[in-house]
């Protein structure tokens, strides 16, 4: 997750400013906690859609640019335009084929030209006119290209058995929601958005990361929970101690809960003259 856009929140943050700041200590290492647990399933879809030499890419919301990176050194892919509202991360980090652009991709127009791929994961969630924003980023994507947008399904719903984990989620989801609009129930229409879109051939899966002691995901998880835990007590579900049993029990062999899962949908646009 990064700080890739404006937040639409009915409250005053923005992700990136108010909570997730980029110059905290740790952030970096916090998104790359995420990559680690999610970066192996993108590049598998990535490849089966058939990405490779000589695409031309869009990485939106970057982040760290782990997927940039992996485009360029794994598929094979011709160059990366990674897009971040801060490019920090990607600054330091740079390699050969990898082009940064500091913008706010809800601004219209903030990037000129059309890529085989378009690819943004962790960003819709925390941003505002959705349907929009896909329907700016499809029209990015060249003929016979392709989208693909991941983001986070929620899994504690109220049939989720009771414990430290779902009890924090819960909480964290309702205040970042407050906070900076984050809002993952509409994630589900992906499919038919991007069929809106004029995308043919839509597909999705669903993958989700076990919660294990020690794992890359139950240590994102704890980050996001310390970062985010003033957004989280002011919901009134949780308190401090609350949060910290929750921590306590992602890092124990008691822990058995369900991580927030990852939705990836794709769809291609048609070449020229097709319908």
């Amino acid at each position: 997750m990064t700080a890739a856009s404006r937040g639409g929140a009915p409250g005053d943050g923005r992700y990136g400013e108010a909570y997730f700041r980029p110059e905290q200590a740790g952030e970096g290492e916090r998104i790359d906690f995420g990559a680690l647990a999610y970066d192996d399933i993108t590049m598998e879809r990535l490849r089966e859609i058939g990405v490779g030499p000589g695409w031309r890419c869009l990485d939106v919301g970057a982040g760290t640019g782990t997927v940039s990176r992996r485009l360029l050194d794994e598929a094979g892919v011709a160059s990366v335009l990674a897009v971040d509202r801060d490019v920090r991360f990607l600054a330091e980090r740079s390699v050969p084929g990898l082009d940064v652009l500091e913008a706010d991709i809800t601004a219209p127009g903030f990037v000129s030209g059309r890529f085989q791929l378009v690819h943004a994961r962790f960003v819709l969630m925390h941003l505002p006119e959705r349907e929009r924003l896909i329907a700016a980023l499809a029209a990015l994507v060249a003929p016979g290209g392709v989208l693909v947008l991941s983001d986070a399904v929620d899994l504690t719903s109220d049939r989720a058995p009771g414990t430290p984990y779902t009890a924090v989620m819960r909480a964290m989801w309702q205040g970042l929601g407050t906070a900076i609009g984050t809002d993952v129930t509409w994630v589900l229409s992906y499919p038919q958005l991007l069929r809106g879109a004029g995308l043919r051939a839509v597909g999705a899966e669903i993958h989700v990361p076990p919660l294990l002691p020690g794992s890359a995901i139950s240590r994102f998880w704890a980050d996001t929970w310390e970062r985010g835990r003033a957004a989280m007590l002011a919901t009134g579900l949780v308190d401090d101690a609350a949060i910290d049993r929750a921590v306590r029990y992602l890092g124990s062999d008691d822990c058995a809960a369900l991580s927030a899962g990852m939705l990836t949908v794709w769809g291609r646009k048609p070449e020229d003259g097709a319908k």
